[in-house]
């Protein structure tokens, strides 16, 4: 079972706007106040937290009974939620448009007349329509919505859906592993001998960190609209295309009958040497992210993920073996004189992630880092 978040655009009037805003004001100054009361009791449990506030908060706050139980749910996710050794280490602070959980007793769907109804703090909100597309709207037929959160972002509401949708049956017995090499000048190069050029990428990124260093220093007004307008559009770029690489990759394992062997490129920020150009683009671009997005994709497609060591997969030769770093005699090139083998250094540095992730000595991430 996999959760989906689906991100839906509401379309609001003034009235429904103005009480959206009211109700997650409202619903986030509840929250600073059973954290701060959490914080000096410490307790951090949902139950907890619910004997402490709950009587309160509805008499001086004006939440509904749901909205109350839901918005302590919130203070309690805070606290116990994240890496362990940072949880309860500082008190929880919640600004006026941080997202607020709602479910299927304060929120409705009417999804054929693609409207929706919500309760706010000056009464339900009733056949606000919703933008979607088409795919977002059959994943919202999935009965139940686990959860949703009110959002405000840049001037808009939104309702990011959370949805559980089933798995394929996972393939624990490929043919075979995909190998993927991930970096800067391809984004994403596969042993199969697919490239996912990062050309375009390069150029998009250089373009805004130009805009991002002179813009600042005109002062002017269209200026400031102009980084307004720009600011996000370059990660949002990157995670759509992101979406789209890990979308291919998966497909192409599925179709194939293999996993995907990735490299554990935790602390690969800290650990590489490059140039200043390259560690712009470095530090730039979410690795991560393409890979947690193949990972997730993988899981609902049953296609095996296994994560395997990085070191030399550049220098190890995928013919006989041996790792001499005067295997590369460049960056684009991958040479080994002694058994003659020539092929691109990214392709020699997939075949070898592929051979890894046939290792049986290797642990799969696919499940275990969910």
């Amino acid at each position: 079972m996999s959760n989906i978040v689906v991100p839906i655009k509401i379309q609001t009037d003034r009235k429904t706007t103005d009480d959206l805003g009211a109700t997650l004001r409202a619903c986030n100054a509840a929250a600073n106040y059973m954290s701060t009361l959490a914080w000096e009791s410490r307790e951090f449990s949902k139950f907890g937290i619910h004997r402490l506030v709950y009587a309160k908060v509805k008499e001086e706050f004006g939440l509904g009974a749901q909205a109350t139980v839901r918005t302590i749910a919130k203070v309690a996710d805070a606290y116990n939620s994240g890496d362990q050794k940072f949880r309860r280490t500082r008190k929880r602070q919640f600004s006026w448009g941080s997202a607020q959980p709602f479910d299927a007793r304060n929120l409705s769907w009417n999804l054929e007349d693609t409207t929706l109804s919500i309760w706010t703090m000056n009464g339900r909100a009733k056949a606000v329509p919703f933008l979607c597309a088409d795919w977002q709207l059959e994943l919202l037929k999935h009965d139940p919505i686990a959860e949703s959160d009110l959002v405000f972002r840049k001037g808009s509401f939104y309702i990011h859906a959370t949805i559980d949708v089933e798995d394929e049956t996972m393939n624990e017995s490929p043919k075979g592993f995909l190998g993927v090499d991930m970096g800067i000048v391809n984004i994403a190069t596969l042993s199969d001998g697919k490239n996912f050029s990062g050309k375009h990428l390069n150029q998009v990124r250089n373009r805004n960190l130009r805009l991002r260093r002179t813009l600042p220093k005109k002062g002017t007004r269209s200026a400031k609209r102009l980084l307004a307008k720009r600011s996000g559009r370059e990660a949002r770029f990157a995670k759509d295309t992101n979406h789209c690489i890990s979308k291919k990759i998966v497909t192409e394992a599925q179709r194939t009958n293999y996993g995907i062997s990735l490299e554990d490129l935790e602390g690969i920020r800290n650990r590489a040497r490059l140039r200043k150009p390259q560690r712009v683009a470095l530090n730039s671009w979410g690795f991560h992210q393409l890979g947690s997005f193949v990972q997730y994709k993988a899981v609902r497609a049953g296609v095996l993920v296994v994560y395997v060591n990085p070191a030399y997969t550049s220098q190890h030769c995928s013919g006989c073996g041996r790792v001499d770093k005067n295997n590369r005699p460049n960056q684009a090139t991958f040479l080994r004189t002694s058994c003659g083998l020539s092929l691109l250094a990214n392709r020699n540095a997939t075949i070898n992630i592929a051979k890894r992730g046939c290792d049986s000595s290797v642990v799969s991430y696919a499940t275990a880092r969910d």
